[in-house]
């Protein structure tokens, strides 16, 4: 689209350090354009220890908004510790920045999105589930948290440093989900419904974590999604299990991030086309 930007232009970005890296302005400026609405995304650069500043500058420069990438996401959460969604306070995290007359509203859309993810897309229902999850990093914990939300039975955290699982446990306290702590090698032949691998394992084409017992009916779900098909999922799916990327959770936590911003539907059939191109073009 021949893009013409004017006084009335709305404009949203990442914040991040670095952003170049970032699916998100092909993504979001993919779905305005398909709506015929005047907004624009737009990469946003912070160095560390300017990320007050940048935050002042949102609603100064008439900003609507600002997603938030590594390594600004716990230290935005501290800065706007009073205006935070219930997601965005247990993980002590934030990822989408709504401008909200004047000030700054602070919302996660990691552990809404992956909720979106297996009910949409996955079509699972995480009630009753149990769950497999490989890691304990930010990644982890929302995931974990949109599990307990939505009443899992038990989710094994396998871990290489039980100490890594702490800030996990203290997240999901007051929840009936039953959290377990493992040793790394212990998932090896686990069994259950849903296994959640929140580690960089495989990013490489050729790792994979000590693998569950896999089960038709039982769900893999890796969150990189790159490569598309790692050899977790490709392992899953020999043995009759459903695998999944984690490009479905990216859309969707975009779309969350699209719908705080613009109040409408988010179109992700757009956002997803676009997002598969970028990955594809080796120059974004």
């Amino acid at each position: 689209m021949d893009r013409r930007l004017s006084g009335a232009t709305r404009v949203v970005g990442i914040i991040g350090w670095p952003v170049s890296h970032s699916l998100s302005p092909a993504i979001h400026n993919a779905a305005f354009d398909s709506l015929g609405m005047d907004w624009v995304y737009v990469p946003l650069p912070v160095p560390p220890g300017s990320v007050g500043a940048a935050l002042a500058g949102l609603p100064a420069l008439g900003f609507a908004g600002a997603n938030v990438t590594m390594p600004h996401k716990t230290e935005i959460a501290d800065l706007l510790s009073g205006d935070l969604t219930e997601e965005a306070s247990l993980l002590q995290s934030v990822n989408t920045i709504e401008v909200r007359g004047g000030g700054l509203f602070g919302h996660n859309t990691d552990a809404p999105g992956f909720d979106r993810f297996l009910r949409q897309d996955a079509g699972l229902d995480p009630r009753g589930v149990t769950a497999l999850l490989y890691g304990a990093g930010g990644a982890a914990r929302a995931c974990a948290l949109a599990l307990a939300q939505a009443g899992a039975a038990r989710i094994t955290v396998a871990v290489r440093d039980a100490v890594r699982a702490r800030a996990l446990q203290a997240t999901l306290e007051g929840f009936t989900t039953t959290v377990e702590v493992i040793a790394f090698d212990g998932a090896r032949g686990w069994r259950g419904d849903l296994v959640i691998d929140a580690t960089p394992i495989g990013a490489d084409g050729v790792g994979v974590p000590p693998e569950p017992a896999y089960a038709p009916g039982m769900m893999v779900v890796d969150l990189k999604y790159y490569p598309a098909l790692t050899p977790l999922q490709t392992n899953a799916r020999a043995a009759g299990a459903a695998a999944f990327g984690g490009l479905g959770l990216l859309l969707q936590q975009a779309a969350l991030s699209f719908e705080i911003w613009s109040g409408r539907p988010a179109p992700l059939d757009v956002m997803s086309a676009a997002a598969l191109g970028a990955i594809g073009d080796p120059g974004i």
